[in-house]
């Protein structure tokens, strides 16, 4: 018999650096979950992406057990390392902080190609700079 899903949802946590502070503890422990469990996976699978901010799907079951699915890197958190800026722009339309190439965008796009709803490379590309130029970064090329 299958278990009964009872719900999901999601977090963002940087790789290999979960614990359980605020926002797993709270997350799990209000559902009843074993949150100490999730901290253990998450951290050894995410050992080769430390300090990158991952967001985190989670479904758990009637049973008080869970399933979770690790997503890409949110674009913002790519560009402003691609861009090497500490944050984006405040005032983007009048301000800009960095600058970004297309071949750049372009790795950008591959690396979050499964997370994306694209056709081809190209939209996933537009979809990116998009993104850059609301957060104040120029995109050249």
């Amino acid at each position: 018999m299958a278990k009964k899903v009872m719900g999901s949802f999601k977090l963002q946590i940087k790789g290999a650096e979960a614990t359980m502070a605020p926002p797993v503890g709270p997350a799990f422990g209000q559902r009843g979950l074993a949150g100490m469990e999730f901290v253990k996976q998450f951290n050894a699978k995410t050992t080769k992406q430390q300090g990158v901010v991952l967001p985190c799907l989670i479904t758990y079951y009637s049973d008080k057990s869970f399933t979770f699915e690790i997503k890409s890197p949110p674009a913002p958190v790519l560009l402003i390392k691609a861009a090497g800026i500490p944050k984006g722009s405040g005032e983007p339309n009048k301000k800009k902080v960095g600058s970004v190439t297309r071949k750049q965008l372009e790795e950008i796009a591959e690396v979050k190609k499964a997370d994306l709803n694209a056709r081809d490379l190209d939209a996933a590309v537009s979809m990116i700079a998009g993104t850059a130029r609301s957060m104040g970064i120029t995109v050249e090329g």
